[in-house]
């Protein structure tokens, strides 16, 4: 049973196993992302979030979704190529996956449950929800898709 973000391997973007536990030790910021939300624009702001802080011990996962309105419908390499040439993305994305339902991503599940929306919701609502990680893998906050990455700033330089 897993008891840290770090405790969980999953596919990253190219279907490879990637073991969370390779980033024990660093502040994680782990996002649900759609190449084709209203919200989509927000990779340009992680992506700036990113390279303020990634030498500071700062790290990003992207999680390509396609439950929210059909809104990531591309393959992997689709998806990897829009992100790199649309918002010059180079921060990690993985496997498209599943934050809801039956077949939710084991990762999403543990995220969910430390910690919980709105009235104690435990499902993401839509795409570019995003969960805060200190680092000792745990979950220290949970944002909603209306909150730019600007926004997140001052939480993650307290945790840095």
């Amino acid at each position: 049973m897993a008891k840290t973000f770090f405790d969980f391997t999953i596919k990253d973007i190219k279907n490879n196993d990637w073991n969370l536990g390779d980033l024990k030790g660093k502040v994680v910021l782990v996002v649900n992302v759609a190449s084709k939300c209203g919200f989509t624009k927000q990779y340009s702001g992680l992506e700036e979030l990113y390279k303020k802080y990634k030498d500071r011990g700062f790290e990003i996962v992207g999680a390509p979704c396609n439950q929210f309105g059909n809104q990531e419908p591309g393959s992997s390499e689709e998806i990897s190529n829009f992100c790199k040439l649309t918002y010059d993305v180079s921060f990690p994305l993985t496997a498209k996956l599943d934050v809801n339902g039956d077949n939710e991503a084991p990762l999403f599940k543990f995220l969910k449950e430390s910690q919980p929306g709105i009235m104690g919701l435990k499902r993401v609502k839509w795409n570019f929800e995003k969960f805060l990680v200190n680092r000792n893998g745990e979950v220290v906050q949970r944002y909603s898709s209306l909150t730019e990455p600007k926004s997140m700033e001052a939480d993650i330089e307290k945790l840095l």
